[in-house]
């Protein structure tokens, strides 16, 4: 068939949408030289009709036509409001294996939109005559052939990328006209009026209308701010403009900071962003520059890759959560099939049943907790919410194909618990949580809106994780919330430089966990041993950390990974040695998941099948696995081999400083500082330069 027989035959026809949507798909396939679904895929299993038609109850399928790894696509009626088939689509993506296309078709147009994860959506719109040019045609064709041609090139990533140097150029001109906390606050507030007006919370050009009226009125655009975020905060009216119920805590009463020419120039110059597509896994760079550089490592502010906590949210939560679910449905199909053999009441009851059965997880789901007790700018957070969220929609969808009533997700940030010590690290986490979550209701296609927009997350509390002080001024332990799930990336630091990094609040801790953490264990071994606690007293079900590769040996490993190994807990998921990026840095992690151990079904050690995980990490397949402290020294290496030496404080000293000290006659002892002073050097130096660095050894 050629494009003119195509447009010729179709140009008149004004059929329904069940009419017609069949014969025309056909007569597409016959355009485009690709088989019809029935002779391609006679099992429906990649490609096919009403995919999606419950095999019990009967109905609608989620998409009138589905090829896998290609498209969903759904017919109306000509002239009718294709809107609303793409919004279809959009809910039941994750039903029909989130295809990379999404097209919608009423005969006379198409609409194709991309759905590529990570990539900025594009739309393309073809009318029927289109199919004459060549251009036109071939966007097309490559729905059915080649639809990697029209993936985006931009990506969410870029996107995020250029809005946080935006940002970051405005939060320097800012400094100076409040404090960090202040211009955190104020930044925030500018990212989520973007965001809201991107995916029109705000009402449509609203906000870009106020941007440009600040830009002929400088000196009154503070003013302008601060009324926009009264209205924000209860609600209400500005410039003759309904605004939505907002607050959450990040409209609060705190207005803005005052701006000028320029910083309402570079503000113009980020609206032309779509800030609808920011990634808030990324926005942490943000804030980067208002964090202390020497607290940065307590506070867990840097950045995890996605990929990273997928390693620990994966096993920890989602897996015990799919078991569960896999019960439950077996029940739900049971209930189904026996109300389809029942008529009148009968049916209505077993349904009641099933439905009541469905009812009973989701509540289950919908009172979960997660904990991230170290939680930075909230990745851990983040990515946990979406993918438990991802998962309710997919019990809700299956629920659905088996004939129960279709139901709105209920799942919010209110099961997401945080601790985080700084408070910028904090606001910036609920930021980060919020955003998701909204960008997760539009991207499945949920456009109704809580009120107010944005909960208050009171569960993300700015404080020590480790320890709290009483009003006598000593310290004791902190408490955590209960959670069922643990997560989290805790910070590092060595147990022999953590007095100079960390001062008094080092002793503090110590002091505190005198009984259960030695004082030559990393700082990290402490997040273990009161997760490992709050599982043992069944606050907990199971957790996962990232940790230093060096909790596997020492001191580290006996108080924080041996107790993880009992009758009661097992390690049950981990991995030993992972390159992890920091400051463009490369160091190496181990990950180290643990629950309950007549809860465990099976161990897995670097993504190998095992049948144990010894504490120390070691063993390949989890059989014969080294320890260290079972195993005799080599006395083939006496006097031949030692450990070396390893600085416990601060004795590094520069050259010139060194050879200043040597040409002095003796020291207030009377002794020569040549006998302590020596030249450091390492294996580096060796091969390489070495930096005129010397120490002091005593």
């Amino acid at each position: 068939m050629t494009p003119a027989e195509f447009i010729k035959k179709w140009k008149p026809v004004a059929l329904t949408e069940r009419a017609a949507a069949h014969s025309h798909f056909l007569d597409l396939c016959k355009l485009f030289d690709h088989e019809d679904p029935v002779t391609a895929d006679p099992t429906g299993e990649w490609f096919t009709f009403e995919k999606g038609v419950t095999k019990t109850g009967g109905g609608e399928g989620f998409a009138d036509v589905w090829k896998k790894n290609f498209f969903a696509w759904e017919y109306k009626k000509k002239k009718r409001n294709l809107d609303e088939a793409m919004a279809q689509l959009v809910r039941y993506a994750a039903a029909l294996e989130n295809p990379p296309l999404q097209v919608a078709c009423d005969t006379e147009r198409f609409v194709i939109r991309t759905a590529w994860t990570n990539t900025v959506p594009k739309v393309y719109e073809i009318e029927l005559d289109d199919l004459a040019i060549p251009e036109k045609f071939k966007i097309l064709r490559a729905v059915f052939h080649d639809p990697e041609s029209l993936r985006p090139k931009e990506t969410r990533a870029g996107v995020t990328k250029e809005a946080a140097d935006k940002f970051s150029t405005i939060a320097l001109r800012l400094q100076g006209r409040g404090t960090p906390e202040d211009i955190a606050h104020f930044v925030n507030q500018l990212v989520f009026c973007f965001f809201a007006s991107s995916v029109k919370l705000l009402p449509e050009g609203f906000f870009p209308k106020l941007l440009r009226r600040a830009t002929q009125n400088p000196d009154r655009a503070q003013g302008y701010f601060n009324s926009l975020f009264e209205a924000m905060e209860h609600g209400g009216e500005f410039d003759l403009t309904d605004i939505a119920h907002f607050n959450g805590g990040l409209f609060d009463g705190r207005r803005a900071l005052p701006l000028d020419s320029g910083d309402i120039g570079l503000l113009i110059a980020a609206g032309s962003l779509d800030w609808g597509l920011v990634d808030p896994t990324i926005l942490g760079t943000l804030f980067e520059r208002f964090l202390d550089p020497d607290k940065r490592a307590q506070i867990g502010a840097h950045y995890t890759d996605a990929e990273k906590i997928m390693m620990i949210v994966e096993p920890v939560i989602l897996r015990p959560l799919r078991a569960e679910w896999d019960i439950a449905r077996i029940e739900i199909e049971k209930l189904v099939k026996e109300a389809h053999l029942k008529k009148g009441r009968a049916y209505d009851n077993a349904i009641a049943k099933a439905e009541e059965s469905r009812a009973k997880f989701l509540e289950r789901l919908r009172n979960l907790t997660i904990l991230d007790p170290a939680c930075g700018s909230g990745n851990f957070l983040y990515l946990a919410l979406q993918n438990v969220k991802d998962f309710e929609l997919r019990v809700n969808l299956e629920c659905e194909a088996l004939g129960l009533s279709p139901r709105i997700p209920v799942i919010g940030p209110e099961v997401v618990h945080g601790i985080e010590i700084n408070p910028l690290a904090a606001e910036l986490a609920r930021t980060t949580i919020w955003i998701g979550d909204i960008q997760w209701r539009i991207r499945n296609g949920i456009y109704a809106n809580p009120k107010p927009i944005l909960r208050k997350l009171e569960t993300i509390e700015c404080r020590d994780a480790l320890i709290a002080k009483k009003e006598d001024g000593s310290y004791v332990e902190s408490e955590w919330p209960p959670a069922e799930f643990i997560i989290g990336n805790p910070p590092f630091l060595g147990g022999n430089v953590m007095l100079r990094a960390m001062g008094d609040d080092a002793k503090n801790i110590r002091e505190v966990y005198q009984e259960t953490v030695p004082a030559k264990a990393d700082l990290v071994c402490h997040w273990f041993v009161k997760a490992g606690a709050a599982l043992k007293s069944g606050l907990s079900r199971s957790f996962g950390f990232v940790g230093t590769t060096s909790i596997k040996v020492g001191a580290s490993r006996q108080c924080a990974l041996d107790p993880l190994n009992s009758e009661q807990i097992c390690i049950f998921d981990a991995w030993s040695n992972l390159e992890w990026i920091v400051e463009g840095a490369s160091v190496r992690v181990v990950i180290v998941c643990v629950a309950f151990a007549n809860s465990v079904q099976w161990r897995r050690l670097n993504g190998m099948d095992v049948k144990f995980i010894p504490s120390n990490l070691g063993g390949a397949h989890g059989e014969g696995s080294f320890d260290p402290d079972k195993n005799a020294r080599l006395t083939e290496n006496i006097n031949l081999a030692f450990d070396g030496y390893y600085p416990v404080g601060d004795f590094y000293i520069p050259g010139d400083v060194a050879r200043d000290w040597l040409t002095q006659p003796s020291n207030p002892n009377g002794r020569k500082n040549a006998d302590v002073l020596k030249p450091h050097w390492n294996g580096d130096n060796l091969v390489n330069r070495w930096p005129d660095r010397w120490i002091i050894d005593f």
